[in-house]
C-alpha cells in the first residue's frame, strides 16, 4: 500500500548541534521517531526545557488553561510580531478578550451563509485560472492554492478581487515574507542572550512593514466608506463598525490593520496548505478523486451559488478533513508556562516552553487505527469519533480555537470539489511532495502535479 509522505525522523542520539542544524531545515524531520508513540517527551539544552505533550487530557488541560497557565510563547510571538503586531494570534490577556468579542460575531453562522457568495466566486475564478495552464507541463500547486485562498481573503473582507491593484500587492509581498522568514531563529530560541544575531532576515522585516502599509491603506479607505454610509457590508465593515459589548470601543485604524494582517496569515496561509495537500491526495489516490469529482458533478453547478450545496460534499469535507489530520496546515504550537505545574511526574518550571504537536499528536500510534494511512472515512467510525474528539486540533481547541474553523470548512471542500470537478490532478513521478514546516506546513520543493480538463 502507498503511503503519503512522511518526513524521515532524525537519529535518537543525534547531539544538541545536529538537533539545531536539522531544526533550522525543518522542525519535522528533527524530531525523533519515538515522539510518535510519547505521551511526553523532555527536551534539555543548556539555557532552556521544552516539553512536548501528546496525551489527550494534557493536551485539553493546556488548551483550556491558554489565558492563564499556557499563554504564548514570547519567542513565538517575538519572531511574528513584524507582521502581525498585536493581533489576536498574539495578543494575551484583555487586549486577546477585547479582540474576540469583537472578531467572533462576524463568523457566527449567519454571516458566513452571507459571505458565502464570495468564496463560490473565487472557485469560479480559480478554475477559469487554471484553464490556461492546461497542456503545458507540471504545474506548482502550492502557488495555486495560494492565490485562491487570497483571493478569497480579499473578497470576503473587502469585495476586492485579488485582481485589485493593492490585493495583488500584498499577495506579492506576502510571498517575498514567506521565503524571508524562518521558521525558528537562535535569538528566540536563546532569549536571554539578545547578541546573538537574529537569523529573521531583514528583508522579511522590510516586507513585513510593507505588507502593512498596503493593508493600512485598505483599510483606511474603508474607514472613509464607514464615515460615508457608502460601506460595502462585508467583514471588513462588520468588524470595524462592531463595538466591543464591554468597553463600547471599535477597533480603530491600526488595531484592524493587526486583525487583517493575522486573517490573512491564518486564513490565506493555512486554507492554501490544507487545499495543496488536499489536491496531492487525491492525485496519490486516484479513486477517492473520482468519487470527489462524481460527487461535485451532482452537487455543484458553477453558474449557480447556492449555500445548501456546502452540506453536500460529504465526501470532500472527509477528505479536506483527513488531510488536515496528515498534514496539519499549523504542524506545532507552543506555550509558555506561567507557572510551574506537574505533568506525568515531571516538573515544568516557569518559563519553560510546552510544546503541542498537532503533527505528531495526528499520527500518534496510541490513539489512531493505522494512522499514517489516508482514509477519510475513519471519522463515521466509532473509533474515529472518539480520536476526533480527543487527539484532533488542526484549529486548536480551548478558548484559543481558531474563530474562523467554520470558514475554513466552508471554504476548503468547496473549492476542492470545483477543481476536481473540472479537472484532473495527477503525480508526477520524478517530483514528490516532501513536507516541511515553514510558517505552515508546506512541501519541500512544492507540490507539483499535471493537470488534464475532465470530459
Amino acid at each position: 500500500m502507498t503511503l503519503p509522505p512522511k518526513p524521515t525522523s532524525r537519529p535518537r542520539n543525534a547531539s544538541l548541534w545536529q538537533h539545531a542544524k536539522l531544526f533550522r531545515k525543518d522542525i519535522l524531520s528533527a524530531q525523533p521517531e519515538h515522539l510518535y508513540g510519547a505521551w511526553m517527551a523532555e527536551f534539555r539544552t543548556p539555557f532552556f526545557r521544552s516539553y512536548m505533550v501528546n496525551q489527550p487530557d494534557l493536551v485539553k488541560t493546556v488548551l483550556a488553561e491558554s489565558l492563564t497557565t499556557f499563554p504564548k510563547s514570547t519567542r513565538i510571538r517575538d519572531g511574528l510580531a513584524a507582521l502581525l503586531g498585536n493581533s489576536l494570534f498574539l495578543s494575551s490577556g484583555e487586549d486577546w478578550k477585547h479582540q474576540r468579542r469583537i472578531v467572533d460575531p462576524a463568523f457566527e453562522g449567519g454571516r458566513l451563509r452571507e459571505v458565502f457568495p464570495k468564496m463560490w466566486d473565487s472557485a469560479v475564478a480559480a478554475v477559469d485560472r487554471l484553464e490556461g495552464q492546461v497542456g503545458k507541463g507540471p504545474i506548482e500547486v502550492e502557488s495555486m492554492t495560494s492565490h485562491v485562498a487570497a483571493d478569497v481573503i480579499f473578497r470576503t473582507l473587502f469585495s476586492i478581487p485579488i485582481t485589485d491593484d493593492t490585493a495583488a500587492g500584498v499577495f506579492d509581498e506576502f510571498k517575498d515574507y514567506q521565503r524571508s522568514m524562518p521558521f525558528a531563529n537562535m535569538s528566540s530560541l536563546l532569549p536571554k542572550f539578545k547578541w546573538l544575531p537574529n537569523l529573521a532576515s531583514k528583508r522579511s522585516k522590510e516586507t513585513a512593514e510593507v505588507i502593512r502599509g498596503l493593508i493600512r491603506q485598505i483599510t483606511a479607505e474603508r474607514r472613509v466608506a464607514i464615515d460615508a454610509g457608502t460601506a460595502p457590508d462585508d467583514l471588513a465593515t462588520k468588524i470595524m463598525t462592531t463595538p466591543d459589548p464591554e468597553t463600547g470601543k471599535c477597533f480603530d485604524t491600526e488595531e484592524m490593520v493587526d486583525q487583517v494582517a493575522i486573517f490573512f496569515l491564518a486564513g490565506h496561509e493555512t486554507s492554501a496548505s490544507a487545499l495543496a495537500w488536499s489536491l496531492y491526495m487525491l492525485a496519490l489516490y486516484p479513486d477517492w478523486q473520482d468519487k470527489v469529482a462524481d460527487e461535485a458533478l451532482v452537487v455543484i453547478d458553477p453558474k449557480k451559488s447556492y449555500f445548501s450545496a456546502v452540506s453536500k460534499l460529504r465526501i470532500s469535507r472527509d477528505v479536506f478533513r483527513e488531510t488536515m489530520r496528515l498534514y496539519p496546515p499549523v504542524p506545532a504550537t507552543v506555550r509558555e508556562a506561567a507557572c510551574p505545574v506537574e505533568f506525568r511526574n515531571r516538573k515544568i518550571k516557569t518559563g519553560s516552553q510546552v510544546v503541542l504537536s498537532a503533527w505528531h499528536l495526528h499520527r500518534h500510534t496510541k490513539i489512531w487505527d493505522r494512522p499514517d494511512e489516508f482514509d477519510p472515512t475513519r471519522f463515521h467510525t466509532k473509533e474515529g469519533k472518539q480520536c476526533m474528539r480527543d487527539a484532533y486540533i488542526p484549529f486548536s481547541a480551548g478558548p484559543r480555537v481558531c474563530p474562523g474553523s467554520g470558514f475554513a470548512m466552508l471554504e476548503g471542500p468547496l473549492i476542492l470539489s470545483m477543481l476536481v470537478r473540472a479537472y484532473r490532478f495527477e503525480l508526477v513521478a520524478e517530483r514528490p511532495a516532501v513536507p516541511i514546516a515553514h510558517l505552515t506546513l508546506r512541501s519541500k520543493d512544492g507540490i507539483w502535479l499535471k493537470v488534464v480538463k475532465r470530459g
